[in-house]
């Protein structure tokens, strides 16, 4: 059986990633991989700060592509959501731990179909040719 998580920080205590730590994560990622890196970023209140704006202007080897305000149709992940909400459309679970593990077990089955994948980003238009 799948256990629910919940993470509860202090009171005012940021509970996700600020502008430094998406840059440290960049800056290991660019010495790992040794080379430029392209991100396509969405509209993340973080993602578009004048701090990350002026962290991003610093780094040579990175690309920041950002998509449009709301671009459901440039997102291969919109697709996997409606895949696996059809899957449980007609389904009676017993509780939310019960639907957890379900759809857990549905995101794993497609994560092994790189068919599947590929058809997600297929219809998004975009590609993965550098070219």
């Amino acid at each position: 059986m799948y256990r629910t998580i919940t993470r509860r920080g202090r009171k005012g205590e940021r509970r996700s990633f600020a502008e430094a730590d998406y840059i440290a994560l960049l800056d290991a990622a660019h010495q790992q991989l040794g080379g430029p890196i392209v991100l396509v970023w969405d509209n993340l209140n973080t993602h578009i700060s004048a701090a990350m704006r002026q962290m991003i202007a610093g780094r040579d080897w990175l690309t920041v592509i950002r998509l449009p305000a709301y671009a459901p149709d440039l997102n291969p992940t919109e697709g996997v959501w409606s895949h696996l909400k059809r899957s449980i459309g007609n389904l009676a679970v017993t509780g939310v731990d019960h639907l957890l593990a379900i759809i857990k077990n549905r995101l794993k089955r497609v994560q092994y179909r790189p068919d599947l994948l590929d058809g997600f980003l297929a219809h998004t238009g975009l590609t993965l040719d550098s070219t």
